[in-house]
């Protein structure tokens, strides 16, 4: 009996191991994800996906007390059926959590930190998103680079928006960039510019130049900038980070702006075949403050479907909304305003990419998860999965969706 008992113990062991192997291997085999046309593709299939922004985590990372946090919100995203995280790959200046503290000069401490993230939503199962570097002052970002610039005496620097067109602040971001995609993971041992569970390349978070607002400016260092780095790596996908402001290339575009222009131009800025996919971000509680729900709500879908059409008529590309939420900090805020917003959002989403045939939309990327005890990192749009469970309940729900959508195509 005894006999008997080890048999079964070692083959139910033999069962778990290969698994265990298995479930690695599509965590770490799963491919890269790819366009086809104006859809996401997985290893040939349609890719379509639900998803969240969490910025924070590099720099909660760097402190290995605080780390437990990010892999909690892995873990908590996970259960939700979220596939897809966007997340900063830059610090840029002071403080003792910047990841490039001066030009060329990176903590290794820090490089360490944005090693484990990717380590961890390998765990997970969890693309990535990572951007490169920021529009605002916010963890160093354009003004930082125009900065370091001034530090080492370049001259005839008029503005932040130099930033685009100075050839020695350029060479500063393409180094960057070059140490990033090159960066070896010293947890998983793959380079960054071969590990398949980064879904894309973001050259910048919101780009604006108040120097040009047609969006020729900013074009010109599009182009640069993704033909620099399909240079280094041509196996993800590249997109440029913006919020999908409409410039002077379709100037009957611009009425669907929120009543101004950043220097952006949504439609020549991704005409650049460098660039693989589209995305817009939407704050109609900013950009519209003062106006009710319904005003809101209209813009906003008038704002999604305008992109949509777009990126499947004129651009060939899909799109991906990559930041929207409500905040607590507006005037008759209610977590049931939220849940009802989030929820006209993602049926927009999931319609959007039915009548797409699983094409012209891949998804969304709510804006934005937090562990709890993270209140330094609050800014009205954060969302505890364990405090909020409705809110956990419609962002589940859409990825129950999403993924059942994908399989139809």
């Amino acid at each position: 009996m005894a006999s008997l008992i080890r048999i079964t113990y070692n083959i139910w062991a033999l069962l778990v191991f290969l698994a265990l192997v298995c479930e690695a291997r599509v965590i770490t085999d799963g491919g890269f994800v790819g366009t086809r046309g104006d859809h996401f593709v997985l290893n040939g299939s349609p890719f379509l996906f639900n998803g969240f922004n969490s910025y924070w985590m590099m720099n909660l990372a760097a402190d290995p007390i605080e780390r437990y946090k990010v892999s909690q919100v892995f873990r908590e995203a996970s259960a939700a059926g979220l596939s897809v995280c966007r997340t900063w790959a830059f610090s840029d200046g002071g403080g003792d959590r910047a990841l490039q503290m001066s030009p060329g000069i990176y903590n290794e401490r820090v490089f360490q930190a944005l090693d484990f993230v990717i380590s961890e939503a390998r765990n997970y199962g969890i693309r990535l998103i990572l951007s490169l570097a920021n529009n605002y002052n916010d963890f160093g970002g354009r003004p930082q680079y125009v900065q370091w610039a001034r530090n080492a005496g370049v001259q005839q620097l008029s503005s932040n928006d130099d930033f685009y067109t100075n050839p020695a602040i350029k060479g500063y971001y393409k180094n960057h960039v070059g140490k990033v995609l090159t960066r070896v993971n010293t947890i998983t041992r793959i380079p960054y510019k071969d590990d398949s569970m980064i879904m894309a390349w973001e050259l910048m978070n919101e780009p604006r130049c108040q120097a040009d607002y047609s969006g020729r400016t900013i074009n010109g260092w599009v182009q640069e900038m993704a033909t620099f780095v399909k240079s280094i790596d041509n196996k993800h996908l590249l997109e440029i980070g913006m919020e999908g402001f409409y410039g002077d290339s379709m100037s009957e575009k611009k009425q669907n702006n929120p009543g101004y222009q950043v220097g952006t131009d949504f439609i020549s800025n991704n005409l650049i075949k460098e660039i693989d996919f589209t995305t817009m971000h939407a704050y109609p509680d900013i950009w519209l403050s003062g106006q009710n729900d319904y005003s809101q709500m209209a813009f906003m879908q008038k704002w999604m479907g305008s992109h949509w059409e777009d990126s499947r008529m004129i651009l060939k590309k899909p799109l991906v909304i990559a930041e929207f939420g409500k905040s607590s900090k507006d005037s008759g805020y209610s977590v049931n305003g939220r849940d009802i917003f989030l929820n006209t959002v993602y049926r927009n989403i999931y319609n959007l990419a039915r009548s797409g045939g699983g094409g012209g939309i891949g998804g969304g990327l709510v804006w934005q998860l937090m562990a709890e005890g993270m209140e330094q990192y609050h800014d009205g749009y954060e969302i505890i999965l364990p405090e909020n469970p409705t809110t956990g309940g419609v962002i589940s729900s859409q990825s129950r969706q999403m993924t059942a959508l994908s399989h139809l195509f």
